[in-house]
């Protein structure tokens, strides 16, 4: 448990003070919740007895409903693009269901779209609420850049399978002007499906410019679900990443 903390701290780069202990895991993996680590099998490389990558959850009730709630998926970089991440989050998957739970949710940074072809291409999950000012990064919250997250929801109750690529088709949002930057959110396009540009190298861009992009996605992704949509895929157009969206039903 306490070797899962220096996971944390290679994927992120965690200070101390934001790093889960592993005295929560321990008392978490007692109560209901989920720990998981994943090792390296003898001969693949790396010390058997250290761990490379974790998923941690715990048993989440609001409204009288019930279900697993994903906090933690860590991977060391040097396992990153491995297939690690999928793997711990079907075996989180098989732990869940196994306790009786039907949904599986967990948040993620909207601009970042990586994360988006694992969660809704490879798990084959959907985003159907979007969440501002999620996390306060920084003590002063004001000059913190944007920490907005999507709210992943998986059914549990279904096999999984991944979802294949999504064509780049659909009535366009948000897309990127040419010097990178974001271009205007059109709002009540009249389409069963919707197109958001989402940049695939964010952290290439200037501060100002990635700020421009999380208020841009916070309006046009924000403003969709909460009219009947759903971020359901991730389609890849060249060197463009658009989030798809679909009415849902």
């Amino acid at each position: 448990m306490r070797a899962l903390e220096d996971v944390q701290v290679a994927a992120w780069g965690y200070a101390d003070r934001e790093v889960l202990p592993g005295t929560m895991f321990r008392i978490s993996a007692a109560t209901g919740g989920i720990v998981l680590g994943a090792y390296p099998a003898s001969g693949v490389g790396g010390d058997v007895d250290v761990p490379v990558g974790l998923a941690y959850g715990f048993p989440a009730v609001v409204g009288g409903q019930t279900w697993h709630h994903s906090h933690l998926l860590a991977v060391r970089p040097e396992w990153r693009g491995s297939g690690l991440a999928v793997a711990l989050k079907l075996a989180q998957r098989e732990r869940a269901r196994a306790q009786g739970h039907t949904r599986m949710t967990w948040t993620f940074d909207p601009l970042v779209a990586r994360n988006a072809r694992l969660n809704l291409g490879k798990l084959g999950a959907v985003a159907r609420s979007y969440h501002p000012d999620w996390y306060a990064l920084s003590a002063d919250r004001h000059a913190a850049e944007p920490a907005d997250r999507l709210m992943i929801e998986w059914e549990l109750t279904r096999e999984h399978a991944e979802r294949p690529p999504e064509p780049a088709e659909g009535a366009v949002a948000l897309a990127a002007l040419p010097d990178t930057a974001p271009g205007e959110v059109v709002t009540g396009l009249d389409a069963g499906r919707v197109l958001v540009e989402v940049p695939t190298r964010p952290e290439t861009l200037s501060v100002e410019t990635r700020r421009a992009w999380r208020l841009a996605l916070r309006e046009a992704l924000g403003t969709y679900l909460d009219t009947g949509f759903e971020v359901s895929g991730l389609a890849r157009d060249g060197e463009r990443a658009l989030y798809v969206l679909t009415r849902r039903g």
